[in-house]
């Protein structure tokens, strides 16, 4: 596990500027192939362009709502869908294939271009990406290809940066195992939020006797020598739990 508020703060400024690109992208790529989208919207409309309930206009009152309405909506969902998607990411972050923030965020940005072209057009009849003859899908297809690899990128170094890595270790973990909010992570590093405050306990084995926790310095422990405590998350480091025979 991760976190996933730091997801969603790493997901925020790359999530933002990646909606911002595809919205600029199809914007271009509609003016530039302007004939072929207005043949497009008279062959799916050929008595008259509905603008809505009761209001029909030309085809390009269409396209000028396309423009206008359509890609800044869509645009505006998008950014929501991919702070959730980000929220995941760092959430699972630890359990993500691959190694280094890098190499997980180009795998998530994958996920979130899959989601882009399948899951929002589903959900709300509009697509954030327009392909509507050889010439767009060609275009759009390269686009994505040089720009979803940026987001994947800008995405894992900013959860790198908001986070620190710490290492779990027992002195003997036949005797103790060390719990971490309620979690098992004993010989595991994790990633937590910087400056965020979680529970550490040590589970003890019958006829062990806790001794104190080793920590290094960027984590802060309320108290060192108590089995359950609380730490502090400042840098990266370790924290190993000391355990003896029972006098």
């Amino acid at each position: 596990m991760g976190s996933f508020f730091a997801g969603i703060k790493a997901g925020t400024l790359s999530g933002i500027l990646y909606v911002a690109g595809l919205a600029a992208f199809n914007v271009l790529l509609l003016y530039v192939l302007k004939s072929n989208v207005l043949t497009a919207i008279n062959q799916a409309n050929p008595v008259a362009c509905p603008m809505n309930a009761n209001v029909n206009g030309s085809v390009q009152d269409c396209f000028d709502l396309v423009i206008s309405v359509s890609v800044p909506f869509v645009s505006f969902v998008s950014i929501f869908v991919v702070l959730f998607i980000s929220g995941i990411f760092g959430l699972y972050f630890d359990s993500l294939p691959g190694r280094g923030a890098t190499v997980r965020g180009l795998f998530f940005g994958a996920i979130v271009v899959f989601c882009m072209i399948f899951v929002v057009p589903l959900l709300f009849g509009l697509g954030l990406v327009y392909a509507f003859d050889e010439a767009s899908s060609a275009a759009t297809a390269l686009f994505l290809l040089c720009w979803t690899p940026v987001f994947g990128y800008l995405l894992g170094r900013l959860y790198k940066k908001y986070t620190r890595a710490i290492e779990f270790s027992s002195q003997n973990p036949d005797l103790l195992k060390v719990v971490v909010d309620g979690r098992d992570s004993t010989g595991r590093v994790k990633t937590f939020a910087t400056t965020s405050s979680h529970k550490l306990r040590a589970e003890i084995a019958e006829g062990a006797s806790f001794r104190e926790w080793d920590a290094t310095e960027g984590i802060g422990l309320e108290d060192d020598r108590s089995f359950e405590t609380t730490m502090e998350v400042n840098g990266d480091g370790k924290i190993v739990g000391n355990v003896g025979p029972k006098y």
